[in-house]
């Protein structure tokens, strides 16, 4: 039996007349192999792994499909490129912590935080339609070590 992302955006796609190309299916498969949130760059090189012929120009179109389907969020970070998470499926009122220095991102659940924004909300007079909450903070590793291994993984990445 197909997975659940695989079903919804199979039926996205066909409800939007986007045909379900080789090289389309690669980038969606990619997307959701993993549960680390990722540029349109690194979806493109883990596409490739599977399909060597997709292309720049098919996962920069795709993308906005996989978000407009609700299977994927568009997060901004405040970098000059956009980060793709692939979690909200499964953990839909997830937030995130990132890492000024190193740019790891940490996921987080937390139902007393939850319950707070509702109540903030309710108090004064609206229903959310989507929250997403970003700390941005130092890492500790980083701090008190001064090495950092997600430091390490970008600069051998570019």
């Amino acid at each position: 039996m197909a997975a659940d992302w695989e079903k919804r955006i199979s039926e996205f796609l066909d409800a939007q007349g986007v045909r379900s190309t080789a090289q389309r299916r690669a980038i969606i498969r990619a997307a959701f192999s993993t549960t680390e949130h990722y540029t349109a760059d690194e979806l493109l090189v883990m596409a490739k792994k599977l399909d060597d012929s997709v292309s720049r120009a098919t996962v920069y179109r795709t993308l906005p499909l996989l978000v407009e389907s609700g299977l994927l969020r568009e997060l901004d970070l405040g970098k000059p490129h956009k980060y793709y998470d692939p979690n909200y499926l499964k953990h839909p009122n997830h937030n995130h912590l990132i890492c000024v220095d190193c740019d790891k991102i940490v996921e987080f659940e937390d139902p007393e935080l939850e319950e707070r924004e509702e109540m903030i909300s309710r108090k004064l007079g609206f229903e959310p339609a989507q929250k997403n909450l970003q700390i941005r903070a130092s890492c500790s590793k980083l701090r008190n070590s001064g090495a950092c291994e997600n430091k390490k993984r970008k600069k051998l990445a570019s």
